[in-house]
């Protein structure tokens, strides 16, 4: 049986180890609601409550930079059933060689939180394969994200991860 071939996911012959920023979105397996809940208050506020799982993915976005002394969490949300993270290199320091690249950062982060959930339920597929990216390539586009990425919690009823 022939099954279809997976697109790759990154821009081919770009080198996602170097000096920049990168707009990132992980989602759940299967887009379950696992990492948090988003409340409409009376007064139209919203509120953004974190799952257990979500606070396990919290403390593991805090450790990205100590991992990789090259990265920086310049900004992030944990929505329900994805997380948007916008992450610098900077490799103008010594350091590791081959340098960290971003599938290497993701896929550290997504390996060490798969494994703190399962410590409260081994059962859990927390994300799905792989992550979306977006190479950001100006101070506008930057500070787009950064601003989509403050108020994607008031937007949740109208974003497209929203089931």
């Amino acid at each position: 049986m022939d099954l279809p071939k997976r697109k790759h996911p990154r821009l081919k012959d770009y080198d996602y180890s170097q000096n920049g920023a990168y707009f990132i979105t992980i989602c759940s397996y299967e887009k379950k609601k696992i990492f948090s809940s988003i409340i409409r208050n009376t007064d139209g506020e919203t509120e953004n409550i974190l799952s257990k799982f979500g606070i396990i993915a919290d403390d593991q976005i805090k450790c990205i930079s100590e991992r990789f002394s090259n990265a920086a969490v310049d900004s992030y949300v944990i929505m329900p059933n994805h997380i948007h993270l916008l992450i610098s290199l900077s490799n103008d320091a010594a350091g590791a060689s081959p340098r960290p690249t971003i599938s290497d950062i993701v896929c550290a982060y997504k390996s060490f939180v798969s494994r703190e959930c399962r410590k409260e339920d081994s059962e859990l597929k927390v994300f799905q394969t792989s992550f979306h990216d977006h190479i950001v390539r100006n101070e506008n586009s930057y500070q787009q994200i950064w601003n989509y990425i403050e108020t994607n919690v008031q937007r949740w009823e109208e974003d497209c991860f929203y089931i």
